[in-house]
């Protein structure tokens, strides 16, 4: 590992500042489960490295009739512990309960596993059909960008110098909804998705018909990605198998998998239709009842 400088700033304007003095060199940290590993790796070799644990903004965790307020440098442990999450954003819970183990929950953030921006992270596929928004700070000031618009390919996004992820912001859940991702995985050999799926409907008052849903995938192609013309093909259809089926394979079409250790392009290809559909009937389940699902389904 080379040498680097350290910052512990303590406001956002301090953190926006140092990043921009740093001229493309310097790196946040908010976990650092990823980053540490990847600067001892020497995949990145930064000048500075600027904790951004101690600014309050980037720790906010707050949930009202406006929606949800989720600072990028919040652990998974505080959101897989929260009722009203599990209650309301369950997909997200879902997701933050499988990244890594104890230790790793404790210090990793979705920020950060946003900001890394793998093709296989957990964390995007239910921020994606969870509505969520970025709040970036940076020189020129405040923005918001789409997280279904944030990364641009692998370990890649829209970040640009000097700029730092704030928070993430999600909107009200509607009655009669529900969430859920999960992932099919190699556990024997390493805990990474071979796919992962994210899902969100909102169902009628019968809970036979959809109002509206969202799809999102990982690990189908070199970002995260929108199934927005799988998700149509949800709104106004009534809860049935066909339906089902023809949203998965409208998600199976546009994945773009790649062959490595982890499986074929038709395997992951087969395994996206199959996991939409499961992903579907669970986040229906929980529609249905109003009650949180099981965080390990």
């Amino acid at each position: 590992m080379r040498d680097f400088d350290y910052a512990a700033p303590e406001s956002v304007q301090q953190a926006v500042q140092l990043l921009s003095q740093a001229n493309g060199s310097g790196r946040p940290l908010a976990g650092g489960t990823d980053l540490i590993d990847q600067v001892r790796m020497r995949r990145h070799e930064p000048d500075l490295i600027v904790d951004i644990k101690r600014i309050p903004e980037l720790n906010v965790l707050e949930i009202g009739a406006d929606g949800f307020r989720l600072g990028a440098a919040v652990p998974c442990w505080k959101i897989t512990s929260n009722e009203d999450i599990s209650r309301q954003y369950t997909a997200l819970g879902d997701s933050c309960s499988i990244i890594g183990g104890v230790q790793i929950q404790n210090r990793a953030s979705v920020g950060g596993n946003l900001c890394n921006s793998g093709p296989a992270a957990d964390s995007i596929p239910s921020l994606i059909a969870l509505e969520a928004v970025c709040v970036i700070m940076g020189p020129d000031g405040q923005r918001e960008v789409p997280v279904a618009e944030f990364c641009t390919g692998p370990s890649t996004n829209v970040l640009k110098p000097g700029e730092l992820l704030v928070e993430l912001r999600f909107p009200p859940r509607p009655a009669h909804s529900g969430s859920h991702y999960r992932r099919f995985i190699p556990r024997n050999e390493m805990d990474i998705a071979v796919v992962g799926v994210g899902v969100s409907v909102v169902l009628d008052e019968s809970g036979e018909n959809f109002v509206s849903g969202r799809i999102s995938l990982g690990a189908v192609a070199a970002k995260p990605l929108f199934a927005e013309e799988a998700s149509s093909l949800l709104a106004g259809r009534p809860v049935n198998d066909e339906t089902l089926a023809a949203a998965a394979a409208a998600a199976r079409a546009i994945a773009t998998p790649i062959d490595d250790m982890r499986g074929t392009v038709e395997f992951r290809q087969h395994v996206t239709g199959v996991l939409t559909e499961r992903v579907l009937q669970r986040a229906i389940e929980r529609a249905r009842s109003g009650e949180p699902g099981s965080l390990h389904p």
